[in-house]
């Protein structure tokens, strides 16, 4: 069986300069909300990543992780935003 991944094409979506504190809210959860399932699953902070163990070095806070990690977290929080606009929806600070 063949796996050709085809997610929403968010190419033509430009997102406006003031969702960026929105994208880095959204990139602290995203690492949140991963942290919380992991632990839940028992998992704890080790120096690298052992699955038989169920360590992972970034389970620490979103402010400790490395510049890569949070680009990821980004990066995932970004796309997200993306579809949501491609989908035909707005996105709005309420008041």
């Amino acid at each position: 069986m063949s796996y050709e991944p085809r997610p929403i094409d968010t190419s033509r979506v430009i997102l406006p300069e003031q969702l960026s504190d929105l994208t880095e809210q959204l990139s602290e959860n995203v690492h949140e909300v991963w942290a919380r399932q992991r632990i839940s699953d028992g998992w704890t902070r080790g120096p690298e990543r052992d699955d038989t163990s169920r360590k992972h070095p970034n389970l620490v806070p979103y402010e400790e992780l490395s510049e890569p990690e949070k680009e990821y977290d980004r990066s995932v929080a970004m796309e997200t935003l993306k579809a949501i606009v491609a989908l035909g929806y707005r996105i709005e600070k309420g008041g």
